[in-house]
């Protein structure tokens, strides 16, 4: 009965988003009346640094393994180094274990970072509330994240999709309207703190900002970080030639657990998504160390476990956008071959500072001899999604080419967020949410179906007898 019903409300919803979203591409005419695009000023009560001596700041944690089952937590301390012990457990065990991290600082220019610690928190069980508390005596503080129901195809869960935030009212905004979403993990798509737009030691105080700034939500929820050209920081006129300096000290990522060499790009499970990480600011040609890497993690990728494959990277592969317009297309002739051989899902993308959406289309016969240069629609390949509108001080990225190309099926030039809600192996719910002057508004709603599953209804069916056979 429960699954003639479930089947009934997302024949309801397709027909709903088949009417919403039309047959051709859409282009929003609505118009906002933003806010300034300017950071907010560093006394705003977002930035407020805790109170205690040498108390633990810009808390933030991302997933520690491959399979969901840990979790790195880091922190800063300003004024020494202080403890990089955490205390965490249950709510039958409250700080009943503990872990030792580690601790690094850097600077930049004249700036010296405080002391960054990071620890690894492993062998925790799957769909369970943990409590963790860092810092020393009544600077101590405590929060509190739930790890993800075990790897399974039919595993729900949300994420959050945010790219391109900084620290503007903007980025305020869209912080705040995804901590009402239920998300649950956020997918970062790169450029985070627009740090890199200030002068020498305010890059670092900038950093310090933004960290305080999510803090609100990265204290208590995995984001699954990627690195974008405002994280790059080559600046060699002030003595800095180190690309990624601040970010690979600030954030950490479980890269190793996916056989990867670098932080920069690396995999990670979670409930029943697959999520590869790419990295649009290092080299991908064939037989660089990023190239070797997603060969062998496409190849151990499975979909009767993880059914949602799903990509993530900075510049977007396709864009009908002016402005980083086709800045993508290195990367998309190599890599868009083997998204479409894989079936991918979803490929999310940020940089340009507006919302599109692609229909399911490729261009992998692209042939400078022949002429077939043109994208078609291709059952088999990703949906291209490009959320890069968190809010940063840069503004919005408005200047559509027009007409509106036929592979693009909607577009608007709005600060939002977006959720995919993963509902089983079969669909998913996706939600695009535009910040309407300090309103989260659902502006474009689609539901998806899983590649790998919908063209393989005759092996579901078959695995559902086999099952039915084998329990009587």
């Amino acid at each position: 009965m429960l699954q003639s019903q479930y089947e009934i409300v997302v024949l309801i919803c397709t027909l709903v988003s088949f009417i919403r979203t039309g047959i051709g591409g859409r282009t929003s005419t609505y118009i906002r009346s933003e806010w300034p695009s300017s950071d907010m000023p560093l006394h705003n009560d977002v930035f407020a640094v805790p109170k205690g001596h040498n108390a633990p700041q810009q808390v933030h944690i991302t997933q520690g393994d491959y399979d969901g089952k840990a979790v790195i937590i880091s922190w800063v301390t300003p004024n020494g180094v202080g403890s990089s012990q955490v205390l965490y457990g249950t709510l039958d065990q409250k700080n009943g274990f503990s872990a030792q991290g580690t601790v690094t600082n850097y600077t930049f220019y004249n700036y010296s970072s405080g002391f960054i610690h990071h620890c690894l928190i492993d062998g925790l069980e799957y769909g369970t509330k943990y409590y963790y508390k860092i810092g020393e005596d009544k600077a101590a503080r405590e929060f509190w994240f739930v790890t993800p129901p075990k790897i399974d195809p039919d595993a729900p869960y949300t994420f959050g999709i945010i790219g391109d935030l900084g620290q503007t009212y903007n980025s305020f905004s869209t912080l705040e309207h995804y901590m009402q979403s239920g998300g649950q993990t956020v997918l970062f798509l790169g450029d985070l703190s627009y740090a890199d737009r200030y002068e020498h030691n305010n890059i670092g105080i900038r950093w310090d900002s933004w960290g305080r700034f999510i803090e609100r939500s990265a204290a208590y929820q995995p984001w699954i970080w990627s690195a974008g050209n405002h994280e790059i920081e080559y600046m060699p006129h002030i003595g800095e030639d180190f690309p990624f300096k601040s970010y690979l000290h600030r954030f950490h990522t479980p890269y190793m657990a996916s056989n990867s060499s670098n932080p920069l790009w690396y995999a990670v499970r979670r409930a029943s998504a697959h999520i590869i990480v790419l990295s649009s600011y290092s080299s991908f040609v064939k037989y660089s160390p990023q190239w070797m890497w997603l060969r062998e993690e496409l190849k151990r990728v499975n979909r009767s476990e993880t059914p949602w494959l799903i990509v993530v990277m900075h510049v977007p592969l396709y864009n009908s956008d002016q402005v980083h317009y086709m800045e993508g297309e290195g990367m998309r002739a190599v890599f868009e071959s083997w998204f479409v051989q894989s079936k991918a899902d979803f490929i999310f993308a940020g940089h340009v500072h507006a919302y599109e959406r692609s229909y399911r289309i490729s261009n992998i016969y692209y042939n400078v001899s022949t002429g077939d240069r043109y994208p078609v629609p291709d059952k088999s390949a990703p949906v291209y999604l490009t959320v890069g509108d968190g809010g940063n001080q840069e503004g919005l990225a408005g200047r559509f080419w027009d007409p509106q190309p036929e592979y693009s099926a909607f577009r608007e030039a709005s600060y939002g967020h977006s959720t995919l809600e993963i509902k089983n192996r079969t669909h998913a719910f996706y939600h695009w949410n535009r910040n309407d002057d300090g309103k989260k508004v659902p502006t474009d709603d689609v539901i998806f179906h899983n590649q790998y599953w919908a063209s393989n209804l005759r092996r579901r069916r078959l695995k559902k007898n086999h099952s039915k056979v084998e329990g009587e």
